[in-house]
């Protein structure tokens, strides 16, 4: 329903306003009209922003929304219901008060897609694209299976490189804190003891002195050069051109270059498995997959294919001629297009880039541990002998 700014004249002449929710405005001057009102003018209001879309959901909840969703559109049941049922047994209280307020959407007469569209912090376009072609096809509880196993698979890619990274990133912290304290307050302390007996300190014990009084001295100037540079990079990534350049060079890096395309890959091919097997055509298929794409010189090489496409090219062809995409997606579109059968090559193409990314990411994750390991046992070598080199050389004397 909508609402709708009235302004009415009652039996004593007097006016009236204010706000009514209806189908339409004729449905409106026949409520004044029961209440013995004279109608003089019916507008629509303003749209009343609700706190619903600011709301963005965790992608394990959506995930689970869209399965649970599918399922009760599959087993046949009328989408209104569907939507209810999926309302009541939500844990969460926002995804229940969100699921709720699409129904109403729905049950005044809105489409599904226009329902989503009200709460895009939730609904990605790509989410909302996919429903829609799913609408428009008769094929709703397909593509709503298909986008289920699709969050649920990035759900699970997310967690696998959480889990990868989430070790070394926490030995990285934990050493440079530790060796901070080391350097600036526990070794000079250590080594003062020393300095008191007026002997010359060893080369590196004093290399790392002067090193400590550098840092202690300098301390709040390196915070300060640090968030400053934070900020200068968070301001520079607004801008396209330099993503671009980043995502160029990151590209460029071995081993991470290799990754991140096979994720980026992975993630195109699955959306535009997912568009064609629900019906939609290639170009549009093709437009609305370039968009869940991040790296941006991927994004604009999927661009000129689609470009290419559009000319009369096979997808195959078009996508090898950017050379940036891996040569197991070009060959297996290949073969989808000859066999007629496009969208399971499609599949099987994701399938395989994500299971390269996965065995890259446990490559890269099994390099950076012993990496670490003897970068942070080297800084502590040099942090003990500058310690004990002292003592050695004492010793000597006293022989």
């Amino acid at each position: 329903m909508t609402a709708f700014r009235f302004e009415a004249v009652d039996a004593q002449g007097r006016m009236r306003h204010g706000l009514l929710d209806a189908e339409n405005p004729r449905a409106v001057r026949d409520l004044l009209r029961a209440d013995g009102l004279t109608p003089t003018a019916v507008d629509p209001a303003p749209e009343r922003r609700s706190p619903l879309q600011r709301t963005r959901l965790p992608a394990a909840v959506l995930a689970l929304l869209t399965r649970q969703l599918a399922s009760l559109v599959q087993s046949g049941m009328p989408l209104d219901q569907a939507l209810l049922a999926v309302a009541e047994q939500a844990d969460d209280g926002q995804a229940a008060a969100l699921v709720t307020a699409i129904r109403s959407h729905v049950m005044a007469g809105e489409a599904l897609p226009a329902a989503l569209s009200r709460y895009p912090r939730t609904f990605a376009p790509l989410y909302r694209g996919l429903i829609a072609a799913g609408t428009e096809t008769g094929r709703l509880p397909d593509v709503l299976s298909r986008l289920a196993d699709y969050l649920d698979a990035r759900l699970a890619l997310r967690q696998k490189f959480i889990v990868a990274l989430i070790y070394p990133a926490l030995v990285t912290v934990i050493a440079v804190g530790v060796i901070a304290v080391l350097v600036t307050y526990v070794v000079p302390q250590v080594v003062s003891v020393y300095q008191q007996s007026r002997q010359t300190l060893p080369m590196l014990t004093q290399a790392l002195l002067v090193t400590s009084e550098f840092f202690r001295l300098t301390g709040w100037l390196w915070i300060a050069a640090i968030a400053l540079g934070v900020i200068a990079f968070a301001v520079a990534w607004k801008r396209e051109r330099t993503r671009a350049h980043i995502h160029a060079a990151l590209l460029r890096v071995p081993g991470v270059g290799r990754l991140a395309a096979s994720l980026d890959t992975a993630r195109y091919a699955s959306t535009l498995a997912i568009l064609v097997g629900s019906g939609a055509p290639l170009l549009r298929s093709l437009d609305a997959a370039c968009d869940v794409v991040r790296m941006i010189p991927l994004a604009r090489a999927a661009r000129a294919a689609g470009g290419l496409v559009r000319e009369g090219v096979s997808l195959s062809r078009a996508l090898k001629e950017q050379k940036m995409f891996p040569p197991v997606l070009i060959h297996l579109i290949a073969n989808g297009e000859q066999s007629g059968a496009l969208a399971p090559m499609l599949v099987r193409a994701a399938d395989e880039l994500e299971r390269e990314a996965e065995r890259r990411l446990a490559w890269i994750a099994a390099l950076i541990q012993p990496t670490l390991i003897v970068v942070m046992g080297a800084i502590v070598l040099v942090l003990v002998l500058a310690v004990m080199l002292p003592i050695v050389t004492m010793n000597q004397l006293v022989r």
